[in-house]
C-alpha cells in the first residue's frame, strides 16, 4: 500500500527497526538503494533494510564522491528512499559536513527525514572513496567527537563509527581509533577497504565482545569478494553493497543510449526494458488510483504495438 497511508506506516522509529535488524541474530543484509525504484525492487526481492551510499548519490547526480553534496541534498534521497520502501535505512554521512554542531544537525536532518542509522568517517575534507589511495585521516580524538556529538543530538538513530586507517596506520591504528570512537558513543564499527579475510577476522577478534561490526562488499575496491554469509562466519553482523544497483542501472542505460544512437530507435533494447506493467506493478499505481474515487482505473496496455508491413 502507498505511504500516504497512515495505518500502513511503522510504528516504532526507523532507528529502534534498525537497531531490532542488527541484534535480531544473523547478519543484516544493506544492499545499495540510490532511488526510491531501487529501494522498491530490493523491498521486493525479500530485503529488510537498505543503504544509501554517498557515491550513488553524487554519482547519480553527475559528480564525484569527494564530500560536495549537502546535508539538505542527502535528505531528498533519504526520504524518497525511507517512504518508498519504509525499510530501516542506513545513509553515508560522509565526515559529518563538518565539526561537532555539523554532526548534530546532520543527525537531525537525517532523522527527521527517516534515517534509521547513519556511519560517519575518520577523513579529512576532501574526502575520498575508502578505497582509493592517499586519504587524508582526520585525528582519533577529533574523529571522536564527532561521534560523541551524533550520540548527543539522536533520539532513536544508530550511529556507526567508520574508521579508513587501515590503509595507512594498519590493523593496529584501526583498532585502536575504533575502541576510541566505541567509548565516544558509537553503536557500532566500519573498518573500511580491509583486504583480505585475515584482515576481516583479526579486526574481529580484536574489539571488545558483542560489538556489532559491519563490512563493505563493494566492487573494483580492495576487498575481495565475499558473501554475507561468509562475512558473518568472519564476525561481522552487517553487510552493504553500496553503489551495484548504481553500477548495473548505468551499464543498461549506457547500452540504451549507445543503441538508440545506432538505431535511431529503441526496437532493438525493448526486451531488456521494464514493462509498462511492471513499473507499474512496482510502484503500486493500482493502489493509489484506488485511494482516490476520482481517477479511472489505469488499463495498461500490453507489449509493444506491431508495425504495420510495408510502412
Amino acid at each position: 500500500m502507498p505511504y500516504l497511508v497512515a495505518s500502513e506506516l511503522p510504528s516504532e522509529p526507523a532507528g529502534r527497526r534498525f537497531r531490532a535488524l542488527v541484534e535480531g541474530g544473523g547478519i543484516a543484509r544493506l544492499p545499495g538503494a540510490h532511488n526510491g525504484m531501487a529501494a522498491l525492487q530490493a523491498k521486493a526481492a525479500g530485503f529488510e533494510g537498505l543503504y544509501l551510499s554517498g557515491a550513488a548519490m553524487t554519482a547519480s547526480m553527475g559528480i564525484p564522491d569527494l564530500g560536495i553534496i549537502t546535508v539538505d541534498e542527502v535528505a531528498f534521497f533519504i526520504r524518497q528512499v525511507a517512504r518508498a520502501s519504509g525499510l530501516p535505512l542506513l545513509v553515508d554521512g560522509d565526515t559529518g559536513y563538518g565539526e561537532a554542531l555539523n554532526v548534530m544537525h546532520m543527525v537531525r536532518v537525517f532523522e527527521e527525514a527517516g534515517a534509521g542509522a547513519v556511519h560517519i568517517e575518520d577523513q579529512l575534507l576532501p574526502k575520498k572513496c575508502g578505497h582509493l589511495n592517499d586519504k587524508k585521516l582526520a585525528d582519533a580524538h577529533d574523529m571522536a567527537a564527532k561521534v560523541a556529538a551524533a550520540a548527543k543530538a539522536r533520539r532513536h538513530l544508530y550511529v556507526i563509527a567508520r574508521t579508513d586507517a587501515a590503509a595507512s596506520e594498519g590493523i593496529d591504528g584501526a583498532v585502536a581509533r575504533a575502541k576510541l570512537y566505541l567509548e565516544a558513543g558509537a553503536d557500532a564499527i566500519f573498518p573500511e577497504a580491509l583486504t583480505s579475510a585475515e584482515m576481516f577476522r583479526e579486526f574481529a577478534r580484536r574489539m571488545p565482545a558483542g560489538v556489532p561490526l559491519l563490512a563493505n562488499m563493494t566492487e573494483f575496491g580492495r576487498t575481495p569478494f565475499f558473501t554475507a554469509s561468509e562475512f558473518e562466519a568472519m564476525g561481522y553482523r552487517m553487510v552493504i553493497w553500496p553503489v551495484s544497483s548504481l553500477r548495473v542501472a548505468n551499464k543498461a542505460q549506457e547500452r540504451l543510449y549507445a543503441a538508440l544512437a545506432r538505431d535511431g530507435g529503441t526496437h532493438g533494447m525493448v526486451e531488456q526494458m521494464q514493462t509498462r506493467i511492471e513499473l507499474y506493478r512496482t510502484i503500486g499505481l493500482a493502489d493509489y488510483e484506488a485511494l482516490d474515487a476520482s481517477i479511472v482505473a489505469t488499463v495498461a496496455p500490453e507489449g509493444m504495438p506491431q508495425r504495420e508491413r510495408g510502412r
